[in-house]
């Protein structure tokens, strides 16, 4: 799945979030977002699948124009995409195997023995085999991230997007998510895009990097050009300084 954006703008209320974003992301590459919180990186993936619609500016995605998309258009569309919410997002009254089945239950109308086979080859696929049948209380936050991952791979997708992947989980654990992410895209294939300010995950699974900021992508190349970047405003941020452009800019704001 292929996703050109175009001179893309989005505000909220007098704060512009996007403001005039390109972006091209190609077809079976993983690429990574970074950005300090709250620049626009979830606002970004919301548009991609059509919860937004933009100011001014076009997302097209394999050729299609999201924002003019009917409303078929857009649960067809949405069909073709699994997301992986930074929370996991889990229905807390339904089973593991309820959760990870959700979109086909919803959408799909298939045999019970093919449904099951759904949810069990997506569980086995994040490696979680055999627990269709816990509660999501019963879970660590590792496992439901896992969880949020299966039900995104239970559609099929075409394109996965990741909201901070690694956020809320200990080192180890995110190592581990870091190492499946790549994992399912060299088997499945697909487009990836992870948002993220984690920067060990991005410089690891990242095949491109692009660096959100002031509502643009100011920067964007392998996971080697950007930490060898000079561009004051990424060298501060992949290195975590507290001293740069953008503390500066924060506080001539204030």
């Amino acid at each position: 799945m292929r996703i050109e954006i175009k001179k893309l703008v989005k505000s909220f209320g007098e704060h512009k979030v996007l403001n005039g974003l390109d972006l091209t992301l190609e077809h079976g590459l993983t690429c990574v977002i970074i950005g300090r919180s709250g620049c626009g990186k979830s606002v970004l993936l919301k548009h991609i699948v059509g919860i937004l619609r933009p100011e001014s500016g076009r997302v097209i995605v394999d050729n299609k124009d999201v924002a003019k998309l009917s409303v078929s258009g857009l649960d067809t569309l949405r069909l073709r995409i699994g997301m992986v919410f930074q929370g996991g997002a889990l229905f807390d009254s339904l089973t593991v195997g309820e959760n990870v089945g959700f979109g086909l239950i919803e959408h799909q109308h298939l045999e019970r023995k093919e449904l099951m086979e759904r949810i069990e080859d997506s569980l086995d696929m994040v490696g979680l085999g055999g627990i269709q049948n816990l509660m999501p209380s019963e879970l660590s936050g590792g496992m439901k991230k896992r969880v949020s991952l299966a039900r995104a791979l239970c559609i099929k997708p075409e394109l996965i997007l990741y909201d901070e992947p690694t956020t809320g989980v200990d080192p180890i654990t995110a190592d581990s998510i870091n190492d499946l992410i790549i994992d399912l895209h060299d088997k499945l294939k697909v487009t990836s895009i992870v948002v993220t300010h984690d920067m060990k995950s991005a410089y690891k699974v990242a095949d491109r990097i692009a660096m959100l900021y002031q509502g643009k992508i100011i920067a964007e190349g392998t996971s080697k050009e950007i930490k060898s970047s000079q561009h004051p405003v990424v060298h501060q941020f992949v290195n975590g300084l507290a001293n740069g452009p953008i503390t500066e800019s924060v506080e001539a704001f204030k």
